[in-house]
């Protein structure tokens, strides 16, 4: 949506043919309305404030988990893990550069010529928009670095903890950290929102806050795609293991662990941190121009800007309440008790937050838009439609857990068809119960959003353009109002996996006298079973809110995606008075857009899981060559960084090759057509919504039926176990690489997409064929990617 209202502001903001004078975008001045006796700039100022706030809380609980006490033997490993981990971040780094000289030129062209802003030099705003972009980079970047430095603190104490025999500290720990990173992001994300609205000259802040949303975007991409391609090559590799070797989870022995761990990291925390702080920043900036290009009363558009960004500022206010309060209920509940089920607290936690979020709205709307427009009915119904996606951000997860939980049906059928029918039937349940979620998963969806169209039916329009798509840019919103609560159990994942391989890898059951040197210097009596037993039941945990919280953000991308689909409609038809009979099954060109997009989603699904086998299989090959089980307590370090070298490779590879094909394709299909690149836009939205979530919640199924297998039945190492590790490996490119991707390449795709089409209806209105010729020039292009996404990943057999 963003990127469309800037790119058409002669749609919304086009002064009228005989004032004359061009289409500009400028902030109003916030200064013009009062709030609780003050200039709207003023509180936004005071919001400042509340990020200062939460930028101390991350740093706070960061020093935290950073002086909590762990033995020496796993402070090493997490220690070597983060070493890895930051040897990967700094080759992404060097290689996203590399894919910002294609955006670059993009910007350039279009800022630079196409559409360059009105009244000023361009040798002055082009590099201050340059800029904002590499501000985005560096955001999801830095925040995906905070993430991986916090969760290997968090590991290894985590696993330190596990010692104890108590489950408390091995949920609180992980938590911290996840709280850590979702305060962190939101903050850094909101803070530097408001200090381009606050401190950008207005002429070009809404081309700044495009600079920084395209940066966002192509810092998420990189780190989500290539970390996901990353993290299953390296678990596949290292799972494998268990079968070909009959060898324990996490064998130090198995060169495969370390690279395994840093993919965790790599998959499981850089890519939703970047991700995450991408979703929250272009669904925020979506909002904030449509207010600026879509409201026609200054005064309306001031008090809207200010109701957003005090929403966004309660964001922080309300998990921590909620983060405080459930702790104090959980510390009470389980501090000293011997069991307990890790996913009920981190369930009450998502639902208290939920319910504080929506309080906060209503009474938030009523003060800050009590009169609006001069209807005083507005705030309970922005509120409401706000609220619809809030809830969607508590109920979702639940839903999810239906179809991935360690409780769920669907899980345990997934083991009882394992026991018969070994892995094929594993398989096969697994496919069950992802086909299954999707159908109440979006219907869902299609429910809460109806609520939010209904809503805006009652009066918005009178105010704006097209209330409706307000209104779903206010249900993506909504989605995201639990902030750094779905940030944190989703980061609760990869360190509860991490603890058990920490615990593993430092080898501390064989350390001399190692009882009595932690009873001495902790005050630890050692229950080593015990803390096996605990950390692999957590992990279930872990593994079952990761998996909740990938829906969350697919949605928040659709919805998105669907708004924006919205506003390049009205956009192109000049608010519906013209070309609207090529919105129809009539013109072929929409009809073939409509197909097209199906066609990248499961190319997108195919070129991904290619990367991560043909990575696989070199792992494996490496592994099963050089690991040696006689004679060593461990792999030696030259392996284990060997491992992590293939799996960069194989992930730049992939990613490369996809981000280019992903690039061209979309550049050569808005030079096609508008109405074609209408339809491909909702096609990409319609079916990367039930792919992602259909391999998302299959392959959570996967994954928790086999730890049901290892932690509740105890049966490692029987067949039982091999054929739900041969399902949980299918099912690792499913929830951590294709699924997780499809969210920013959705993003992605229209951001840029959109671009082009101001491009290519420039060409058009200036008469000849050279739109056309550039949309074949551009396909072939991106062909020779695609073909190179299988035939230049190809397994082949050396010798």
């Amino acid at each position: 949506m963003l990127t469309v209202l800037l790119l058409n502001a002669s749609v919304f903001a086009q002064p009228s043919s005989d004032a004359g004078g061009e289409a500009t975008l400028r902030l109003p001045d916030l200064s013009s309305v009062s709030f609780f006796g003050m200039t709207g700039h003023n509180l936004l100022l005071i919001g400042i404030l509340f990020c200062f706030f939460g930028l101390l809380f991350g740093m706070a609980i960061y020093m935290q988990l950073k002086k909590l006490p762990v033995h020496r033997s796993m402070l090493d490993i997490s220690e070597l893990i983060y070493e890895t981990c930051k040897t990967y971040l700094q080759t992404q780094g060097k290689f996203i550069l590399i894919l910002w000289a294609f955006i670059a030129v993009i910007i350039v062209a279009y800022f630079g010529w196409l559409a360059p802003v009105p009244g000023k030099p361009v040798a002055v705003t082009l590099p201050i928009i340059l800029l904002f972009s590499v501000i985005g980079i560096c955001g999801s970047y830095g925040v995906a670095w905070f993430g991986i430095r916090v969760n290997t603190f968090a590991n290894s104490r985590t696993a330190f903890a596990s010692l104890r025999g108590k489950p408390y500290p091995i949920y609180a720990i992980p938590l911290k950290a996840g709280m850590s990173i979702g305060m962190m992001l939101i903050s850094v994300e909101l803070l530097i929102m408001l200090c381009i609205l606050l401190f950008v000259p207005a002429d070009y802040a809404g081309q700044c806050f495009i600079g920084f949303a395209i940066g966002e975007s192509l810092g998420a991409a990189a780190l989500r795609i290539a970390g996901g391609i990353f993290t299953k090559i390296a678990d596949i590799g290292s799972d494998l293991m268990k079968i070909v070797f009959k060898i324990k989870e996490d064998d130090a022995r198995n060169p495969g662990v370390i690279a395994d761990c840093t993919g965790d990291n790599a998959g499981d925390s850089v890519g939703p941190s970047a991700d995450g702080f991408e979703t929250y920043g272009v669904t925020g900036v979506a909002l904030i121009t449509f207010i600026l290009l879509g409201v026609k009363d200054p005064k309306v558009q001031v008090q809207l800007l200010v109701w957003i960004f005090v929403m966004r500022i309660m964001m922080l206010v309300s998990s921590t309440v909620a983060y405080f309060l459930n702790e104090a209920v959980a510390h009470g509940r389980y501090a000293n008790s011997d069991e307990m089920n890790f996913e009920s607290p981190l369930t009450s936690l998502v639902w208290l937050t939920s319910i504080i979020s929506i309080i906060l709205t209503y009474i938030i709307s009523y003060l800050v838009v009590p009169l609006l427009g001069g209807d005083s009915t507005q705030w309970w119904k922005l509120a409401t439609i706000i609220s619809c996606g809030t809830l969607a951000g508590a109920i979702i997860p639940e839903l999810v857990k239906v179809f991935t939980s360690v409780e769920s049906g669907h899980v345990k059928e997934v083991v009882t068809s394992a026991e018969e029918g070994g892995a094929s039937l594993d398989i096969l349940s697994g496919f069950v119960a992802g086909n299954f979620s999707c159908y109440y998963l979006g219907f869902t969806m299609v429910l809460l959003m109806s609520i939010g169209y209904y809503m805006s039916t009652m009066g918005l329009g009178s105010l704006m353009l097209a209330p409706a798509v307000f209104a779903f840019g206010l249900v993506a919103f909504g989605f995201l109002g639990m902030g750094p609560v779905t940030i944190a159990v989703d980061s609760y994942g990869p360190v509860t996996d991490n603890a058990q391989s920490v615990y593993e890898l430092s080898l501390i059951e064989q350390v001399p006298n190692v009882e009595s040197e932690v009873k001495k210097d902790f005050g630890i009596n050692v229950n080593f079973d015990r803390a096996k037993h605990l950390l692999e039941a957590n992990d279930g945990a872990g593994n079952t809110f990761k998996a909740t919280a990938k829906p969350v953000l697919i949605g928040t991308a659709v919805v998105g995606a669907t708004t924006m689909i919205f506003s390049i409609i009205m956009a192109l038809t000049h608010g519906l008075s013209e070309n609207v009979s090529k919105l129809s099954l009539l013109h072929a060109p929409f009809v073939l857009g409509l197909i097209s997009g199906g066609a990248i989603i499961y190319w997108f699904t195919g070129a991904s899981t290619q990367a991560v086998t043909t990575g696989a299989y070199r792992a494996v090959e490496f592994i099963k060559a050089n690991i040696k089980l006689e004679g060593v307590e461990k792999a030696s370090v030259s392996d284990s960084k060997k491992v992590v070298q293939i799996c960069t490779q194989y992930a730049q590879k992939g990613m490369f090759n996809i981000f280019l094909a992903v690039f061209f394709v979309t550049l050569a299909f808005a030079f096609v057509e508008p109405f074609f690149f209408i339809g491909y836009l909702i096609s990409i939205a319609s079916f990367g919504l039930y792919q992602a979530m259909f391999m998302a919640n299959a392959g959570g199924a996967w994954d928790n039926a086999k730890k049901i297998v290892e932690v509740e039945m105890k049966q490692k190492g029987t067949p039982l176990h091999d054929a739900t590790v041969v399902g949980d490996t299918v099912g690792d490119p499913f929830k951590d690489t294709s699924s997780v991707a499809m969210n920013p390449i959705i993003k992605f795709t229209t951001l840029f997409g959109l671009l082009a089409v101001e491009l290519a209806v420039s060409l058009e209105s200036n008469g000849g064929p050279l739109g056309h010729i550039l949309a074949v020039v551009f396909f072939l292009i991106s062909f020779t990617f695609v073909y190179r996404s299988f035939y230049g990943m190809r397994i082949e057999r050396e010798g």
